[in-house]
């Protein structure tokens, strides 16, 4: 019906840069907020950024100023450009985006798989 299909991560030396994208296809009438967020292992999966319809951000107070958070709504796509990246940024990235479907009447949330991204020298 959805799928989400993340692509960008990889392993980085600290202080380096990756960009991260989702891209959403299927039987989608409209899309809502569409963000990132990051797990490792033992801890709840964390929000990392989201961005508004209208193209507002959100970022967690741990990537301010390091990670830009965009969307291509014609492309059904949101981007997480992440710089100066930090060994303790290491973990699983995944896009979260609400959609609304041409065969719902309600706003639900879809996952995508998940990429791994590893900051170690």
């Amino acid at each position: 019906q959805v799928q989400l299909v993340e692509s960008g991560g990889g392993l980085v030396q600290p202080g380096g840069s990756l960009r991260l994208s989702c891209a959403a296809s299927g039987s989608i009438f409209s899309i809502n907020s569409m963000g990132w967020y990051r797990q490792t292992p033992g801890k709840q999966r964390e929000l990392v950024a989201t961005i508004s319809p209208l193209g507002n951000p959100d970022y967690a107070d741990l990537v301010k100023g390091r990670f830009t958070i965009s969307r291509d709504n014609a492309e059904n796509t949101v981007y997480l450009q992440m710089n100066s990246l930090k060994p303790e940024d290491t973990a699983v990235y995944y896009c979260n985006v609400r959609i609304l479907t041409k065969l719902s009447s309600s706003w639900e949330d879809y996952w995508g798989q998940g990429t791994q991204v590893t900051v170690s020298s």
